[in-house]
This record gives structure tokens, C-alpha cells and sequence, in this order.
């Protein structure tokens, strides 16, 4: 069975043509494929399926065998992956467990292209004892700090990650805010269970939770992860409290490798 290997931002991931039904996605499978000392290795993998009201259906597993409903960084990988395939050739879309999704290649430089993925709505913001919810497609927590760099992101995030606060878990994120429209992220990503370079959903949250702290009415970010530099742009429904709409993440996605297992 032939795989594909992608990053985006250091967030790495294995991607599969399901489209034949040839994957046997049992959480073993997957978590041993993800292992970075006995499988491929990779923060989580995808596959692209049929979909009938769709172009393909995203799939998509965390490092741990567990499903997950998106992935930011993840989608922009499978549309890459899926632009190789000859599912399309400038714009597209795409199903997942959130919701669909609109794709759209912006540039393309060899194994390297441009892509932004259209999230889903945000239509609230929970606004805690120092901290942020905000449900981007997979839920996040939003921590605000002075100084990334002085946090210690395992430990830290795991604390946040299996808080009584949030019962079915959530991604945690450490934001410090460098200007009006810059941000430095720093994320702990459950399924994954540590820190990863970059997360886009994270991102996603970090900036809509930077436009309620800051009431500046910036509704364009640029975040800059420890793998790299996002862009985050939105627009705000003034029809309705607190909903955020036109959702998209943009970056730069890579084929590192393909190979066979």
C-alpha cells in the first residue's frame, strides 16, 4: 500500500488514497504507523475517501489511533495531497467530521504549495478564569501570556488538557501577543499529547480569542508557530453575538516523501 508523506509548519502527516477502500483503520494500525521509532512516524494520519455531496471525504486520526473530526494544518495537507491526486486543480470541496470545508491552492513551488482551508463558523467564545474556549472544529483552550518562552509547554499544557474545566478534553494553547495583528503560539495537542510545532485550529482559536482580548477590530493574524508562519482571516456577523464567519487558515504544505508499506 503506497503512502505519502506531508508536513505543514512541522506538523507531519501520513496520507493515504482510500478511495478503494484498501485501509484497515483500526486505532493499533494507525497509532503503530504514527510511531516515530516502529512505523512511519507522523503527529497523525488521513485518508481521502468517496463522498457523494463532496469532492472527497477527509479522514483523519491522531497519533494515538484516535479519530478526530478536523484538523487545520491536516486540511491543508490533504488538499495538497489531493490537488497530486488530480481531484482538482485550483479550488475545491471537502467534507470532514466538522463540517465542509472550501480548499484553494494559492501558489505552488515544486513539493511546495500554498494553501488555505475555509474553517468552521465559530459561533461562540467562552470566557473563562484565565483562559479562552473556543471551538474551532476540535475544542481549544486560549492561554494569554507575557513570555512564551519561560513556559514549559508539556507540563503546562497537559495540566490544562485533562482539566475538570473541560470534560472531553481539549487542545491547549499558550499565546503571547506581539502587535495588533502578530501572534506567537505555542500548542499541547491531545491525541498527539505533547507539544507540537504547529496547529491550525489553534491558530484559528488564538486569533479570535486576540480580537475579543484586544477590541481593536483586527480581523486579519499572522501567527507565528515554532514550525513556521500562518495566516488567520475572518469576518465578524454582526447579525449574531459572537459569530465569526469566512474562517481561513493559510501556510505552506510540503511532500516530504512517498514510500511503501
Amino acid at each position: 500500500m503506497k503512502f505519502y508523506k506531508y508536513q505543514a509548519l512541522g506538523n507531519d502527516f501520513i496520507l493515504i488514497d482510500n478511495r478503494k477502500n484498501i485501509f484497515n483503520a483500526t486505532p493499533e494500525y494507525v497509532s503503530f504507523l504514527c510511531n516515530r521509532h516502529f512505523g512511519i512516524g507522523a503527529d497523525g494520519l488521513m485518508l481521502v475517501e468517496n463522498c457523494n455531496d463532496a469532492d472527497f471525504k477527509m479522514q483523519f486520526f491522531n497519533s494515538d489511533g484516535s479519530a478526530a473530526t478536523m484538523c487545520g494544518n491536516g486540511s491543508r495537507c490533504i488538499v495538497a495531497f489531493a490537488h497530486k491526486l488530480g481531484i482538482f486543480k485550483n479550488s475545491v470541496f471537502f467534507a470532514s467530521g466538522a463540517g465542509k470545508h472550501s480548499g484553494v491552492v494559492v501558489s505552488e513551488n515544486g513539493n511546495t504549495l500554498e494553501i488555505k482551508v475555509k474553517i468552521t463558523d465559530v459561533s461562540q467564545i467562552v470566557r473563562g478564569d484565565g483562559y479562552y474556549f473556543i471551538n474551532t472544529g476540535v475544542p481549544h483552550c486560549v492561554i494569554f501570556t507575557d513570555n512564551l518562552d519561560k513556559i514549559d509547554i508539556n507540563s503546562e499544557g497537559k495540566k490544562w488538557r485533562h482539566s475538570p474545566l473541560f470534560p472531553d478534553g481539549a487542545n491547549v494553547n499558550f499565546v503571547e501577543i506581539c502587535g495588533d495583528s502578530k501572534l506567537k503560539l505555542a500548542t499541547f495537542e491531545r491525541g498527539v499529547e505533547g507539544e507540537t510545532l504547529a496547529c491550525g485550529t489553534g491558530a484559528t482559536a488564538s486569533a479570535i480569542a486576540a480580537f475579543d482580548k484586544l477590541q481593536n477590530g483586527v480581523t486579519c493574524y499572522e501567527i507565528e508557530a515554532k514550525g513556521g508562519k500562518l495566516k488567520i482571516s475572518f469576518d465578524v456577523d454582526k447579525t449574531q453575538s459572537e459569530s465569526f464567519v469566512n474562517i481561513w487558515l493559510q501556510g505552506a504544505t510540503t511532500l516530504v516523501f512517498e514510500g511503501i508499506i
